[in-house]
């Protein structure tokens, strides 16, 4: 007897690597960067629907592996993720993920895609939203510092979200740079190589952290940071990893994204409890000032938040409709009778 054929409640659309590549540059990187960072702001003005923890991590002396569940009450989402930055000298990616979206009235997922390349994407968005907000106006250069996989996402990033024309760069690998300057070259920007940190954040109003080792590591001290400037700090994004000297914190005002994570993962674990911080919904729905002046230091200590995936899954999801970037993966068991699962198994036989 030859097995059943599943029908297509069995099937879920999946999103492989090359297909992720390719639904990019079907959208175009600049749009999808733009697009991805107006969900991801959407979802913020509605957060209070939002199911909210802290991400599920589990811990070692060679990274984090983390989930980070969170749900609409119509549409439910995790992402898997790790964090693993002496990968980097296996060959390996210091950050590997993959992602899933659901169906909250019956369970059944909807959509199963890679998230390493979309959580780099959505990371960019993220930043360049919250600079957006909290930016100087008119500022036209950044800073760069730390080169690595993230870096060309987030200037391209705030170039198309902001407008920003020269980014300055510096890495401690001067591989790292030469890659990155490589890479953007025919962006549109004015790519600046630099020698250490300090030169990189002279003149630009918006300085970008993103280092990967696991340490309390001081990228930038308080010296070197001037008044008015915005600070993205997306590297220090788990216990026992910073960037920033303590010093720079008494002096911004600083904007997360959920307090509880932040807390125990961003530069603010090295703050007392009462440190004062603002979540960015608040600014985004109009709740509370972003930047008041332009001499305020704003600090944007970002470690990524379990509805800025969801907002990229679903993003993903409404733009496969019709483009068959897809494939459908066989991975929901789907009897004639659904009281009859063993008997569906005989049948394989």
């Amino acid at each position: 007897m030859s097995a059943p054929q599943p029908s297509a409640k069995a099937f879920v659309p999946f999103v492989s690597v090359e297909t992720m590549m390719r639904l990019v540059h079907h959208i175009g990187i600049e749009t999808m960067l733009v697009e991805l960072a107006g969900a991801i702001e959407a979802d913020f003005r509605r957060w209070d629907v939002f199911d909210k923890t802290p991400r599920i991590a589990s811990h070692s002396n060679d990274g984090v592996i983390e989930l980070m569940p969170t749900s609409d009450g119509e549409i439910y989402a995790f992402k898997y993720v790790n964090g693993h930055p002496k990968n980097m000298a296996q060959g390996l990616q210091t950050v590997t993920a993959f992602g899933l979206l659901a169906q909250v009235s019956t369970g059944y997922p909807l959509l199963l895609t890679e998230m390493t390349l979309l959580t780099a994407l959505r990371t960019a968005a993220t930043s360049a939203m919250a600079a957006r907000h909290l930016a100087p106006k008119g500022v036209t250069t950044m800073a760069m510092i730390g080169n690595g996989a993230q870096a060309e996402f987030q200037a391209l990033a705030m170039k198309a979200l902001l407008g920003i024309k020269t980014v300055r760069l510096y890495d401690i690998d001067p591989q790292a740079t030469e890659k990155t300057r490589r890479n953007l070259t025919g962006s549109g920007l004015e790519l600046i190589t630099c020698n250490t940190a300090q030169a990189a954040i002279e003149g630009a109003g918006i300085i970008t952290t993103c280092t990967a080792d696991k340490q309390y590591a001081t990228i930038l001290t308080d010296n070197m940071v001037g008044a008015g400037v915005h600070i993205n700090a997306i590297g220090g994004d788990c216990p026992g990893k910073t960037e920033l000297h303590k010093d720079i914190l008494l002096r911004a005002d600083t904007f997360v994204e959920y307090s509880p994570q932040t807390r125990i993962e961003g530069e603010i674990q090295q703050m007392a409890e009462d440190y004062p911080v603002t979540e960015l919904w608040q600014v985004v729905s109009g709740a509370t000032a972003g930047r008041r002046d332009q001499n305020q230091i704003t600090l944007f200590d970002s470690v990524g938040f379990a509805i800025e995936d969801f907002s990229a899954l679903r993003y993903v999801h409404q733009k496969l409709s019709g483009t068959g970037l897809s494939q459908d993966l066989d991975i929901i068991a789907d009897p004639d009778d659904p009281r009859d699962l063993f008997g569906m198994l005989q049948r394989a036989k």
